[in-house]
């Protein structure tokens, strides 16, 4: 009963999450990720923390936090010889998260890391791999994907009716911003939110290229175009819902059960967290940077599980089926 009141819970989230979307998305996203995100950062960090990030190290956590601190590093301090640095970490972060999840022994793992640097160094001239690497994997297909993909893997194990009514209506609400398209509902982008957003604007442009919306002249152009607030709608209802999603299964993931010297700091941080971004959210996205980044690395081993945790319980119904 628990559990289906939290689906249906869900289900709820996901349809006003979408109506909100639809006639503020920039807004929507501004609050979402200035008030929302850094809480979400800390408590999830520490839950996968509790979880020993799902690897098979107990220290694997400190090579992807030394690889996010690198990548920090790098992105305030741009390397003139290699303009796709930041993406081969981002690239390799992912594919040394596999090595930790699947593989114990350390001469297999030392193999394994070593051929992922040889594969990044293969794909790194492939089509659009900055697009789909550096842009997408630690934005959308972080927030949306691997979302849509945890959930799945969790109905799957319930065998729950109403948590596949939420993963259907996830798919369904977020179309709805493709299919229905109106004018622009008289909604107007105004210059504070425009610069705000603004370190996010190449993400909108290449969605659009990716859905071949419209082509644009600039990114300026996503603020005022129908296409741009297609775009923003969907990335606004993605990131909201990633968000409303974790908190909503509270009692469920027990992310809150932590030491109370732990819970205290961790509000403390998010209070901090939350007046930096009101006085000047560019500067709060620059502080908060490596947060951001941190929990997305972290959370790479969770999204194996949740991929391969689907295979398993795929094959399992095919099995009792047959």
């Amino acid at each position: 009963m628990k559990s289906a009141t939290i689906h249906h819970l869900n289900t709820g989230l996901i349809i006003l999450s979408c109506l909100i979307a639809f006639f503020v998305p920039f807004e929507l996203f501004l609050f979402s990720y200035g008030v929302l995100g850094p809480l979400h950062y800390l408590t999830e960090i520490g839950w996968l923390h509790k979880k020993n990030y799902f690897t098979k190290g107990k220290y694997d956590f400190l090579f992807l936090g030394i690889a996010c601190v690198i990548l920090v590093y790098y992105n305030f301090n741009p390397s003139k010889k290699d303009g796709d640095l930041i993406t081969n970490i981002i690239t390799f972060s992912l594919f040394a998260s596999a090595v930790f999840v699947f593989i114990k022994d350390w001469l297999y793992r030392i193999l394994l890391l070593i051929l992922a640097i040889i594969s990044v160094a293969f794909i790194n001239n492939a089509p659009n791999y900055f697009i789909w690497f550096g842009i997408f994997l630690p934005t959308i297909i972080h927030v949306f994907v691997f979302t849509w993909l945890f959930m799945l893997y969790g109905v799957l194990k319930e065998r729950s009716w109403q948590g596949l009514i939420s993963v259907i209506v996830l798919i369904l609400c977020a179309s709805t911003f493709f299919v229905f398209q109106p004018d622009n509902l008289n909604y107007a982008v105004s210059g504070y939110v425009q610069k705000s957003y603004n370190l996010f604007a190449e993400l909108n442009f290449r969605l659009i290229e990716l859905f071949n919306l419209q082509q644009l002249n600039s990114l300026g152009e996503i603020y005022s175009t129908n296409s741009g607030f297609v775009i923003m709608r969907f990335i606004a209802f993605a990131y909201t819902y990633h968000y409303l999603n974790w908190f909503s299964k509270t009692s469920v993931i027990k992310w809150h059960q932590v030491p109370k010297n732990v819970l205290i700091g961790t509000l403390v941080i998010w209070v901090i967290s939350v007046a930096l971004y009101a006085i000047d959210y560019t500067k709060g996205l620059k502080v908060l940077f490596f947060l951001s980044f941190l929990h997305v690395f972290l959370e790479f081993p969770l999204n194996f599980v949740s991929i391969t945790g689907i295979g398993k319980e795929l094959f399992g119904l095919a099995k009792a089926k047959s």
